[in-house]
């Protein structure tokens, strides 16, 4: 079993997760991790060199995916989804839902996610404009940026997905020690962005993703 890795802060909970729980050990044993930025996951499970992946919401909308109500969500702010103020438009490569988010809202400018998103936003929030927060002060609804969708081993994912959403994840000293200095971001700063995202798609989610989605398509919101 192949499972995509996007490693980024905001998906440091799901990793610890799946590196703790107690999964049968011939699970353990036959899962690999491939890492990647979203764009390169949206590619790798189309053309099924992985299984499964937490993958761009836009393109988890493919039939031939099958679809769990995980994903990556937050609600009127983001600070890593950023469009930057007064600048050429541009999009973000290693992104697809950010970029057709940004269209949908109908902004011009840098489309920049991730990481290096927050520490940017972090020095100068003035520069920027939060995808997330624009969304909801148009539709007074969350924004699902990415969501889980499995093309191979779907029952065994299912499970090992189960009790992600109802954990409470504990993230050790240490490795929040690594990611500060990886990231150059305080502890204090990742662990206060961490709280503005959530992983369960639940009513209000899927409203919210049906509404991106169709919207996503005609790009006016």
């Amino acid at each position: 079993m192949i499972f995509g890795k996007i490693d980024y802060l905001n998906l440091l909970p799901l990793h610890i997760y799946l590196k703790k729980s107690a999964f049968p050990s011939y699970v353990k044993q036959t899962t690999e991790y491939k890492k990647g930025v979203p764009s390169k996951l949206n590619r790798h499970l189309y053309f099924r060199r992985i299984d499964a992946a937490i993958i761009s919401s836009v393109e988890s909308r493919r039939k031939k995916y099958k679809t769990l109500n995980v994903g990556i969500c937050a609600s009127k702010k983001v600070k890593s989804v950023l469009v930057k103020k007064q600048s050429e438009s541009k999009e973000d490569a290693s992104s697809a839902t950010s970029n057709a988010l940004a269209k949908v809202l109908k902004q011009k400018g840098e489309v920049i996610i991730g990481d290096k998103a927050l520490k940017l936003y972090l020095q100068n929030p003035k520069d920027y404009i939060d995808l997330c927060e624009l969304w909801y002060e148009k539709t007074k609804l969350p924004f699902v940026f990415a969501r889980f969708s499995c093309i191979k081993n779907f029952s065994i994912y299912k499970k090992m997905m189960k009790n992600f959403t109802k954990s409470k994840i504990f993230i050790p000293q240490y490795i929040l020690l690594d990611y500060s200095k990886s990231r150059n971001l305080s502890q204090k700063e990742i662990s206060a962005y961490l709280k503005l995202i959530y992983y369960k798609i639940g009513t209000k989610e899927q409203k919210a993703l049906k509404k991106f989605l169709a919207n996503a398509n005609s790009k006016i919101l």
